[in-house]
């Protein structure tokens, strides 16, 4: 027998004989891609196909993934649960097998699906997918019956033969008398060679004698030449197993037996206690039978967790549903089903305030339960409690990826009250809107939000209130800062009074988000750092990741290239439990912007792969923030415009049904398409999304983005038009204190100096930029080399010296001073910097003080600086002076 992998299960009982089976097996798994195990049930494929694969792992340089198909009977879950074993990102929906073939297809490996028969359409379309697209890739399944798949071996399991039959009774049993081995050897022979039915057999013997066991054969074996036209002879002896095995328990065994039918993907003996410890059940008889059960073989226990869980094989857990379903209790348990996890979700709650992982742990493990006792609350002629229940699962969906399905049963309890006006009906639709964050944070389903608020204050709900305030400013994010930052603001101060922790840290981390998008990156590192540490400490890891995400970008525009990338990584780290595309995906594209940033494009690929594979190529791919972008810039980076041009556009594709356009783009991602599309040679396409970035940059203020498209604009101008442009940049971006950004402006403002001939003044900023990016940790942008022949190596030593002598700051204070000596007058309307003119044209137009500095990102005292230095060039004296003046030159400008 081979040795057991750490990466299989490991059986709790011994493997008997089968050694030219598993020879005949190994040669089919040498020959063929898709191998299929097929037999009836309990014939040994599992066993078989663990024996297998254990010999296998030694020439499968990726190793064995092996993924228990017995724990759901959602062909939907299917995927995940494969994407589980395999240690790679699960996807939702119609993406899930695309995504999975696209992230295993450079694995050389084994893909063993055990127990496929329930779910075996779903099963068939993942093996067709993996071996076409995994060449690499071999597929070993166990089912009752064959996936139907081109390519597919099907290796029938043969029956036991007469000695290893024996065999295996005496392992589970016990040794045999001589006398009643003949017995025993009959029993083996009438039960078909069938290894489940022979250790149920097995099971009884030490109630029942040998010859009893075979005595109570005969009637059961009747259903084998009685059962029903058309079924396969497989079902018919499963059936008989079965049958044979439930009637021989007593009847509070069998009781307990057919209420566990109720469950779905496994239980603890709380839950089977509060489901079937009624009539003739009480809490220790469902104890003691419970134990009786796992003797037999007909539930598994799992004891490697601090608490047991249980689950009877699928189709185990089938037999006991069709006892159940002709039963006169079905409702009555059902609906202890759904009071025993409305009680569960009640008992965790408070860990939602205090350990969210550990409220993930504890309510993660039932999700399938908890589905289906909403689903049947949601059934009933009082819907109540299947909307209670729903009221405390949205976290669940916020966090697991899978908010689709939490989205469609939210929206089914709305629906059941849609004129009710209480608290409950808030809180379903403040859980509409927190799952809709992280899913499709776009439309209905997220401003709902605004509609559970104004419940919630009618109700006297004031947590719920707190919470849909929150999400509420959420919604409003990325379009209307001021009215987010209100919202988030009036959200912290209440969640303070009233002790709701989570909220008054997400909204001081949203306020981080805002500061940081308007580039006041000071205040947004106090507002994050104060935020992450009450987050952390709850295990809110989801706004955690993301909050740390944005710190680790405001780190990286100001210039401290390593710290960002600790505290990116740090988002990464904080994420990956959740093992969510979400947070996961958004964490690691911020880790790989930075990568990229610092020129380390090897790095930022590896950080980006696995949700490559996630999304490329879905029909209708999840939402992953910040991919998008990351891609884009990296493929841009790396000399692929065009993918980057795709890349870009896709940020939206989540979106689906033809609404990924760019005119959904954000202003970010538009800049970054426009350089792509340059670099593309599209230069009309380029500058529309310049302009389109400028318009929406401009109407929610966003200086560092407004300073990124007036770089590309003047990357598409003539020299005259591109040096203003660059310098109006350089002026937003120091003011904010964006030195990453500098560096760009004064590498562009001296190779525009060189093009002038102005040598000595580029190689001073060529110099300045080669510290910065030495100092920030970016990596090397080779000077123009026209400067040094132009100067003469001593000079050319002498404008290097005194350029590398500068740090950022100072060295955008001498480009600014340079200019105006070398080509600027003293006065008239030539003598005015971009900074003066973009002033000038705002006061033309008849703005206040306090209305240009709002829309240039100034101060007061900066625009009343400008103003005076305006009228001294100009030799004009007010407003109107100026305005009369200036309107013909602005015309030209």
């Amino acid at each position: 027998m081979s040795a057991i992998r750490p990466d299989l299960p490991v059986p709790p009982t011994t493997f008997v004989g089968r050694e030219p089976e598993l020879r005949a097996l190994a040669a089919a798994l040498g020959d063929a891609r898709l191998v299929t195990i097929a037999g009836p049930g309990g014939c040994g494929k599992t066993r078989l196909a663990i024996e297998a694969a254990a010999t296998e792992a030694v020439r499968r340089p990726d190793g064995v993934c092996w993924a228990d198909l017995t724990t759901t009977a959602d062909a939907l879950i299917v995927p995940e649960l494969v994407a589980t074993a395999a240690g790679v990102l699960p996807a939702a929906d119609r993406d899930a097998i695309p995504s999975l073939a696209r992230q295993l297809g450079d694995r050389r490996m084994l893909v063993c699906l055990d127990n496929c028969e329930h779910v075996v359409e779903a099963v068939a379309e993942l093996a067709a997918a993996l071996t076409r697209a995994c060449p690499g890739v071999t597929v070993l399944a166990t089912s009752r019956e064959p996936l139907r798949v081109p390519g597919e071996v099907v290796w029938r399991v043969p029956p036991l033969g007469a000695e290893d039959a024996v065999a295996l009774f005496e392992e589970r049993a016990g040794p045999v008398p001589a006398p009643d081995r003949d017995a025993v050897r009959t029993a083996c022979a009438r039960l078909d060679g069938i290894p489940l039915a022979i250790e149920l057999a097995a099971a009884w013997s030490g109630t029942l004698s040998a010859r009893e066991i075979l005595q109570g054969l005969d009637d059961r074996f009747s259903l084998l030449v009685r059962g029903p036209r058309g079924v396969a002879a497989r079902h018919q002896t499963l059936a008989a197993s079965m049958a044979w095995s439930h009637d021989l328990l007593e009847e509070d065994d069998r009781t307990l037996f057919r209420r566990l039918g109720a469950f779905h993907g496994g239980f603890t003996l709380d839950a089977a206690r509060g489901v079937c410890g009624f009539g003739p059940l009480d809490g220790m008889s469902v104890l003691a039978g419970l134990g009786r059960l796992v003797d037999k073989s007909l539930v598994v226990a799992d004891t490697r967790g601090s608490v047991a869980r249980y689950r009877m094989p699928e189709t185990v857990r089938a037999y006991a549903v069709a006892l159940l379903e002709a039963s006169e209790e079905a409702d009555r348990v059902r609906d202890r089903h759904l009071d025993t996890y409305l009680a569960l979700t009640d008992d965790v709650r408070p860990l939602l305030a205090r350990d969210k992982d550990a409220w993930r742990a504890a309510v993660g493990a039932e999700h399938e339960n908890l589905c289906a006792a909403a689903a049947w609350g949601l059934s009933r002629d009082d819907p109540g409690r299947g909307r209670l229940l729903l009221a405390g699962l949205p976290w669940l969906w916020h966090l697991n990826g899978r908010g689709h399905e939490g989205l469609e049963l939210l929206r089914r309890a709305v629906d059941r009250a849609p004129d009710d006006r209480t608290a409950l009906q808030a809180r379903l639709l403040t859980g509409l809107a927190l799952v809709a964050d992280t899913t499709h944070p776009a439309g209905p389903d997220h401003d709902a939000a605004a509609t559970a608020l104004d419940i919630a204050v009618e109700a006297g709900d004031v947590a719920t209130a707190c919470l849909a305030r929150l999400l509420r400013a959420v919604g409003l994010f990325f379009g209307d800062f001021d009215t987010a930052w209100k919202l988030a603001e009036t959200a912290r101060s209440e969640a303070r009074e009233s002790g709701e922790e989570f909220v008054a840290d997400g909204a001081t981390a949203l306020m981080g988000m805002i500061r940081h998008l308007r580039d006041e990156h000071d205040e947004a590192e106090d507002l994050f750092r104060t935020a992450t540490e009450g987050l952390l400490r709850r295990g809110d890891r989801g706004v955690a990741s993301t909050t740390l995400g944005f710190w680790a970008c405001g780190t990286l525009y100001t210039g401290d290239v390593e710290r960002a990338r600790a505290l990116a990584a740090e988002a990464v780290r904080t994420a990956r439990p959740l093992a969510d595309h979400h947070r996961v995906g958004s964490a690691a594209s911020v880790l790989a912007t930075v990568e990229t940033a610092a020129g380390r494009l090897d790095e930022a690929r590896a950080a980006l792969a696995p949700l490559v594979r996630l999304v490329e190529g879905a029909e209708r791919p999840p939402f992953v923030p910040g991919l998008a972008r990351a891609m884009g810039e990296l493929e841009l980076r790396s000399g692929r415009p065009h993918e980057a041009v795709a890349w870009f556009r896709s940020e939206t594709s989540w979106l689906g049904d033809g609404a990924g356009q760019e005119a959904a783009l954000s202003p970010q991602t538009l800049t970054g398409l426009a350089a792509a599309l340059q670099a593309t040679g599209d230069d009309a396409a380029a500058a529309s999304a310049c302009e389109r970035a400028l318009t929406v940059a401009r109407a929610v203020g966003m200086p560092g983005v407004i300073a990124d498209a007036l770089e590309r604009q003047a990357r598409l101008a003539e020299p005259a038009g591109a040096e203003r442009l660059h310098h109006e940049a350089l002026a937003l971006r120091a003011e904010h204190g964006l030195w990453l950004g500098c560096v760009g402006s004064l590498d562009a403002i001296a190779r525009i100096a060189v093009a002038a001939g102005a040598h000595a003044e580029a190689t001073r900023l060529f110099a300045a930029c080669d510290r910065a990016r030495t100092d920030m940790g970016l990596a090397p942008v080779p000077a123009d080399p026209g400067s040094r022949a132009a100067l003469g190596e001593t000079a050319y030593a002498a404008a290097w010296a005194e350029g590398g002598a500068l740090d950022v700051p100072a060295a955008v204070e001498w480009a600014r001073r340079a200019r105006g000596p070398r080509r600027r007058p003293s006065s008239g309307w030539s003598a005015l910097t971009p900074a003066e003119r973009s002033v000038v044209r705002l006061a033309a137009e008849g703005l206040s003080n306090p209305g240009i500095g709002a829309r240039l990102f100034m101060s007061r005292s900066t625009v009343k600086t400008h103003l005076s230095h305006v009228y001294a060039k100009l030799g004009v004296t007010n407003r109107t002076e100026l305005a009369a003046l200036a309107t013909p030159h602005l015309a030209e400008d």
